[in-house]
C-alpha cells in the first residue's frame, strides 16, 4: 500500500509541474491548493529536495520548483524515493530474497511477477502523463490472460 507520504509527494510534484512557469512556489501555496498540512508538506518536500527532484530558493520570491521538465520524472522513481521498495510482499523488499523458504515457496514466482508489473507500470508513467490524463491502461491480454 502506498503511504500518505508517497501520495503527497506525487501531489506536490504535480502541483509544481502544473505551475512550472519557472517561478518558485511557496510551501504555503502548495499546502493550500493540495489541502496538506504545511508542516507535513515540508517534511515530504525535504525528501524531494535532498534527492534533487526539486530546487529550493530562500528569501523573497523563494519557494520550490521542479529541477527538470515534467516528462523527465517517472512516477515509479518518485514513489520508490518516498516509499522505498514497491514490492508486494516483505520478502522482496530488500532486493535479494533472504527468506529461508524461497527455494520451496510456490507463491514466490507470482509475487516476483506482480512486483515486476507494478514497477514496470509506474516506470512508464511520467508527471506529464498524469497532467495530460494519459494514464496507460494495461489490457488483461497484455499481461498474458
Amino acid at each position: 500500500m502506498i503511504s500518505t507520504r508517497g501520495r503527497y509527494a506525487l501531489r506536490i510534484m504535480l502541483d509544481l509541474a502544473e505551475s512550472s512557469d519557472e517561478k518558485n512556489i511557496s510551501v504555503k501555496d502548495i499546502a493550500g491548493r493540495q489541502q496538506i498540512s504545511a508542516k507535513y508538506l515540508e517534511s515530504v518536500i525535504a525528501i524531494l529536495n535532498r534527492a534533487g527532484l526539486v530546487v529550493s530558493k530562500m528569501g523573497k520570491n523563494g519557494g520550490y520548483r521542479l529541477a527538470k521538465k515534467p516528462e523527465e520524472y517517472r512516477i515509479g522513481d518518485i514513489l520508490r524515493l518516498t516509499e522505498g521498495a514497491l514490492a508486494p510482499v516483505s520478502c522482496l523488499e530488500c532486493g535479494q530474497n533472504m527468506c529461508m523458504r524461497a527455494e520451496r515457496c510456490k507463491t514466490l514466482p507470482m509475487w516476483e511477477e506482480l512486483g515486476r508489473l507494478i514497477n514496470d507500470y509506474l516506470d512508464q508513467l511520467t508527471l506529464k502523463d498524469l497532467i495530460d490524463g494519459n494514464v496507460v491502461k494495461t489490457p488483461i491480454d497484455k499481461v498474458g490472460y
